[in-house]
């Protein structure tokens, strides 16, 4: 990690008087005290150590479950250990789903087993599975289109394929089949749904994720077919008709407990004021979720810890949250804004870590109109960490984008998302997929903005001053 006091010298020390568009002056002392702890930051692995020892003393962590439950446990002795003031849990209830039997085969012509995975929601079907012809269809839109008479008594196979992407925009085109798959087949008089992975990956790991949010249970029947897989299924159904056998049962209980853990260092001066860092504690129960998501609790508590070691308190109250049932419905965020509603406007900003484990390469902010010397001052400061500029459009994490639609600024950290989809949502997503020293730069960015925000007065909802407006 370079000596990074010069970059940060130069946008202290030699500062302008602000104009609208000039970045907000840091004292000098603040100045110090951050290219202190960026250096540290590459120099500790408690982000890392957070994730190792998550996915390996817990595991998997289904919404709901026991393991889930025992990852709380985990989390609030782990959070306690590490000296935050207060730790604790708000519990909320959910309805449950998991998996207990999901297979399928090929009868005919080319009797042989498919990698399959049931989707999250995902009713059973009957015992010993069903047997029936398949219908594929090129995207959803497609079976949307289809005459119900093609697919009554059929086994539906949607085989859209995902667009790689650095951002990760490839995916809500792709998720779109997920979701509504089993309802358009069982409407049309089908039987099931079988779905192309969304993801990128190339492997025979295939990849789930919730079709029904917010429920236990969806339409009908549906699972996800390894890419390979699919690719077998789809040669073959160009040379005629393919039966196959589809098995899938599930346990489903109309509530079961979760909740969010909450940690907190204390404000100083005005602990009333609230600076959120997320994540989400739940995986999907195919692997350890060491990138979905534990990746992204270990990096905001890895920043949060940098500063709470500081000498002196921050003067704002900085809350990491470790959101419960993300994976199935964004229940946890749903129920901390449900929760915390009044408090919202002392919301200072918050950011949320939920895209794997991979760099940093630009951060976005949604601050007021009159902000934007702040939202400037912020990435000049992890320029230094290879992290571009961004816009001021900020959507937040998927746990906390309802704050900001009750106008919480917003800080989007973006990280690469080459290689995400290759591991989200399937049974390769384990702990050694995360680099230690790509967390460290994650830590890094997490801490520079937390930073600074949190030992300053800064106002991120100002709005734009009537000679912004005017243009005088």
């Amino acid at each position: 990690m370079p000596h990074l006091r010069f970059a940060l010298s130069g946008l202290v020390l030699f500062a302008l008087p602000v104009q609208a568009q000039d970045a907000t002056p840091i004292p000098d002392s603040m100045a110090s005290t951050l290219d202190t702890l960026l250096e540290k930051a590459f120099e500790t692995d408690t982000g890392y150590q957070f994730v190792e020892d998550l996915t390996t003393e817990v595991g998997p962590r289904l919404a709901g479950s026991e393991a889930e439950a025992r990852a709380r446990d985990w989390a609030v002795a782990e959070l306690e250990d590490l000296g935050f003031d207060t730790v604790r849990v708000e519990g909320f209830e959910i309805p449950y789903w998991s998996r207990l039997t999901d297979k399928a085969s090929i009868l005919s012509p080319a009797p042989q087993n498919l990698v399959i995975t049931a989707l999250g929601g995902s009713t059973s079907t009957p015992e010993g599975g069903i047997e029936a012809e398949i219908i594929r269809f090129e995207s959803l839109a497609e079976l949307q289109a289809a005459n119900p008479a093609m697919v009554e008594g059929k086994i539906v196979f949607i085989d859209e394929k995902m667009t790689r992407t650095q951002d990760g925009s490839g995916y809500g085109m792709a998720v779109r089949k997920r979701r509504a798959c089993a309802g358009e087949a069982i409407e049309k008089g089908g039987l099931a749904c079988l779905i192309r992975s969304v993801g990128t990956q190339t492997s025979r790991f295939p990849h789930t994720g919730m079709m029904a949010r917010g429920e236990a249970v969806g339409a009908g029947p549906a699972a996800a077919l390894s890419p390979p897989d699919a690719d077998q299924l789809s040669r073959l159904l160009e040379r005629g008709p393919v039966t196959i056998n589809l098995d899938i049962q599930v346990k489903t209980k109309e509530t079961a407990p979760s909740g969010n853990v909450i940690a907190e260092i204390t404000g100083s001066e005005k602990p009333e004021d609230i600076i959120l860092l997320g994540c989400h504690l739940d995986s999907w129960d195919l692997a350890t979720g060491a990138i979905d998501d534990g990746a992204g609790c270990g990096i905001v508590v890895g920043a949060a810890k940098l500063i709470k070691d500081l000498p002196e308190p921050p003067k704002r109250t900085i809350r990491v949250v470790l959101y419960g049932s993300e994976e199935v419905g964004l229940l946890g965020g749903r129920a901390y804004a449900r929760e915390h509603a009044e408090e919202l406007p002392n919301h200072i900003f918050a950011a949320e870590s939920d895209f794997g484990a991979d760099t940093i390469w630009q951060l976005d902010t949604n601050f007021g109109k009159g902000a934007m010397g702040h939202a400037k001052a912020i990435q000049q400061a992890v320029e230094p960490l290879g992290v571009a500029p961004g816009p001021n459009d900020a959507r937040g994490g998927p746990d906390i984008f309802m704050l900001g639609m009750s106008g919480v600024p917003m800080i989007g950290a973006r990280q690469n998302g080459w290689d995400y989809f290759d591991l989200h949502h399937t049974p390769d997503d384990t702990i050694d997929k995360v680099d230690p020293e790509k967390i460290q730069q994650n830590v890094a960015v997490y801490t520079a903005f937390t930073y600074l925000v949190a030992y300053s007065d800064w106002d991120l909802r100002a709005p734009a001053s009537t000679t912004e407006m005017t243009g005088e």
